[in-house]
């Protein structure tokens, strides 16, 4: 991570490797939050994937329903199934969760 010059001071080793353990640290809770976030949404159907980015893009039910060729109340319905399974309680928490595995 760094590179240390001789002689070696104690305070710089000791600076050196508490800022690789946090590097090392960060890079792993990201891959966890990543792999988590692919879990939660490889347990959506494919039509509920299908309506998951939709929803994301910011498009209204009834739009989604139009151009899915499929009733308002099954948008609804896939919607919630959506929140359930991922586990979120509003848009903004799907739309991170969403962006999590980029």
């Amino acid at each position: 991570m760094d590179f240390i010059e001789k002689p070696i001071r104690y305070e710089n080793l000791l600076s050196a490797i508490d800022r690789a353990q946090k590097v090392a640290y960060d890079s792993t809770e990201r891959s966890a939050r990543r792999q988590a976030a692919v879990t939660r949404i490889s347990g959506l159907t494919e039509r509920e994937h299908e309506i998951m980015d939709l929803v994301i893009a910011g498009h209204a039910n009834k739009e989604i329903a139009a151009r899915l060729g499929i009733s308002q109340r099954t948008v609804e319905s896939h919607r919630a199934s959506v929140m359930t399974k991922t586990g979120v309680g509003s848009l903004p928490d799907l739309f991170r969760l969403v962006i999590a595995p980029a």
